[in-house]
């Protein structure tokens, strides 16, 4: 390579002497290397200094956070951790993304119905699970119940998950056993430490109803949804099914309304934190207490309010009792904190808007019902109370006792005999 001769510039000023050529060639020629090892050694003890800082960093994120980058060029600076709010991810929430009942009920009727001794419980009145005889003592439980968020903390999503899946064992008097989850996850779209989240939560609640999560399946997903296939164990002469209410009967629910509409207004960020923690709360009280007591109440008739909301799954028992319609007395129905806010402000479901459609004539809502009350009869509720029709001699007791154990369970009216020729199932006023 050609060497570049290089001209000494001439003095600026009278007095100052120009550099000579050797000290103009020892000036462009830059530092020695002696200088230039120790110049190395201190830029590198500053980049590892930036890197251990930078890792430091990452390692106390949020484990429910994530960054879109991985690993960047050193030097560029890291975006903002995106926060994960699973209500965000889905359409709709909880039992509010249920198909309609009526279409559901549209092609089921095509199926054609299974016949074996052994079944009984089948798919003949919508009853909350199926339950097949082993033997003359021993008959299992079987149901199955997934859906959506409804709240934004993964945890507390597995938590009500389970909460209900296991619902539908209590409302047939039986005891959950073992389970299995069942996993629809967008995992381009949501970190797996959100999934880890999921499945504790589901285990914690599985654990305190004495049963065990055995396995499960999984599958991809745009919308995460998850929830669990439970089986339990019932003595043949203990079932307690949705019909056999009698006129007279009181009606019993055990836990307060309003879920889908505090889902809705937690999906819109406008529910405060104390009427999602209320909701949170309930939906992930187990059904156990009430359940375990309905034999030894009399309870004639039993089922979970979920989807279909407290008029549709009371429509099934009475249509699945013989010639009952249920009357609900509107002022003794109990609501979550927010319920009846958020309602007025119209927050409410998709799903309640298909429940009443496919109730249409049989539910009738006195003209005098708060819109709000109306809005709460017809909302799908997550992980919702047991509807209980009991003698009326035995309703007293059974309420006592579920308040001595520590649950706040309501009288919402009663069981009549539905007149000739009437297709009102459910009467609210």
């Amino acid at each position: 390579m050609a060497k570049r001769s290089i001209k000494t510039p001439p003095a600026k000023a009278a007095g100052k002497k120009a550099a000579t050529k050797p000290e103009m060639k020892r000036a462009t020629k830059g530092p020695t290397k002696p200088e230039t090892k120790r110049a190395t050694k201190a830029a590198t003890k500053v980049e590892t200094k930036r890197a251990t800082k930078a890792a430091t960093e990452v390692e106390t994120k949020p484990a429910l956070t994530r960054t879109t980058n991985a690993a960047r060029p050193s030097g560029k600076a890291r975006p903002a951790a995106r926060e994960i709010r699973l209500t965000a991810e889905v359409a709709a929430g909880g039992c509010a993304c249920k198909l309609g009942p009526g279409d559901l009920r549209e092609v089921l009727a095509k199926l054609p119905v299974p016949i074996d001794p052994n079944i009984l419980v089948g798919t003949e009145n919508a009853d909350d699970a199926a339950v097949y005889r082993l033997s003359a003592s021993l008959a299992l439980v079987s149901t199955l119940d997934f859906f959506t968020p409804m709240v934004d903390d993964p945890y507390a999503f597995g938590q009500v998950a389970a909460t209900n899946a296991l619902s539908d064992v209590y409302a047939m008097g039986g005891r959950p056993v073992v389970a299995l989850s069942i996993v629809a996850f967008p995992s381009g779209k949501l970190p797996m430490s959100v999934l880890l989240r999921i499945l504790e939560g589901a285990s914690e609640r599985v654990k305190a109803a004495g049963a065990v999560i055995i396995g499960g399946h999984s599958v991809m997903d745009n919308e995460l949804k998850y929830g669990l296939a439970v089986t339990g164990t019932v003595h043949p002469d203990r079932i307690v099914r949705n019909g056999g209410a009698k006129a007279g009967d009181d009606l019993i629910l055990t836990k307060p309304l309003g879920t889908g509409i505090i889902a809705s207004g937690i999906k819109r960020r406008v529910a405060h934190a104390d009427e999602q923690a209320f909701a949170i709360a309930s939906m992930t009280t187990l059904n156990d207490i009430a359940g375990g007591l309905l034999h030894r109440f009399g309870a004639r008739a039993c089922t979970d309010v979920t989807g279909f909301g407290l008029a549709g799954h009371g429509n099934e028992m009475a249509e699945a009792s013989d010639s009952i319609r249920l009357e609900i007395d509107a002022g003794q129905l109990p609501l979550l904190p927010g319920t009846a806010r958020l309602a007025e402000d119209g927050y409410v479901t998709g799903g309640s808007r298909r429940n009443r459609e496919w109730l249409g004539r049989r539910l009738r809502l006195s003209k005098s019902l708060a819109p709000a009350l109306s809005e709460a009869v017809l909302d799908p509720q997550t992980s919702g109370g047991l509807l209980i029709a009991v003698p009326t001699s035995r309703s007293t007791a059974f309420m006592e006792t579920l308040h001595a154990k520590g649950l706040r369970p309501a009288l919402i009216g009663r069981a009549a005999a539905r007149p000739r020729g009437s297709s009102v199932t459910v009467a609210v006023a």
